[in-house]
């Protein structure tokens, strides 16, 4: 696998979106845009009753911004637009009236650690350690903080932002409730993601679309407010010091 891509697939009532990059499943603008829409998409089908969000590869789950990208942006607008596809992606996942089931098998890394705090329910393996780095590249994980403290807490959310080179293990994860159970291993996650996600589908839809209107209630303002934390982080990637931190990484 060497082309990025989003690729959606329906088996048995549940939708498949599975992204993938080659830098560790690193999220640029046209991945970000193509996940945005596939959730939408998937809302709608009247044929998917629950989705599974999964990245391909065995081992990343997501690295977060393509540094390739942050990079390149040379102007606010072009920062804005890029940590936007983040906060639009984010809300797609909260506003789509299917729930979403997190399959991670491996690191994730700021930006991922968001989109797992952003399905539902998430399931993972050991390996599944996440990190929120921005701080220590002079940025910071504005956008995806509503949904990281939403789901962990202030207390872990504030822990791993200054605590920002250390990976913390898939099992704090789960005791501060962002997975909520850890397998030994892919073939162990993927089973307890069927069965989960087929029980889901034989459920009543009604109830369930109830259910992730409650999940995510006093969430509206996210639609002004993520894009208002994109602007602040389409700032600061604009820095000396953040340019000079992410040229010496590549």
């Amino acid at each position: 696998m060497s082309q990025a891509y989003v690729n959606q697939s329906i088996e048995n009532n549940i939708g498949y979106i599975t992204f993938f990059t080659p830098e560790h499943n690193a999220m640029s603008s046209p991945i970000l845009k193509q996940l945005e829409l596939a959730i939408k998409d998937a809302g709608k089908n009247n044929d998917i009753k629950v989705i599974v969000l999964k990245s391909g590869g065995e081992r990343t789950f997501c690295a977060g911004a393509s540094f390739t990208e942050l990079v390149a942006i040379t102007n606010l607008e072009e920062g804005k637009r890029f940590f936007s596809g983040f906060a639009n992606v984010i809300n797609a996942m909260r506003k789509c009236p299917k729930l979403i089931i997190g399959r991670v098998q491996g690191k994730a890394v700021g930006g991922g650690v968001g989109l797992a705090s952003a399905t539902d329910y998430c399931l993972a393996t050991k390996f599944a350690a996440i990190k929120l780095s921005e701080i220590s590249i002079g940025i910071g994980p504005f956008v995806i903080e509503p949904a990281v403290t939403r789901k962990m807490g202030q207390t872990a959310f504030s822990q791993m932002t200054i605590d920002a080179e250390s990976f913390f293990t898939a099992e704090y994860a789960k005791e501060k409730g962002l997975y909520a159970n850890v397998f030994d291993s892919v073939e162990a996650l993927d089973n307890a993601v069927d069965i989960l996600a087929a029980k889901l589908a034989s459920y009543n839809p009604e109830a369930l679309l109830e259910l992730k209107r409650v999940l995510w209630e006093d969430t509206n303002e996210w639609c002004v407010s993520l894009l208002e934390r994109a602007e602040i982080s389409g700032k600061l990637v604009l820095s000396d010091f953040t340019k000079e931190k992410l040229k010496s990484y590549k």
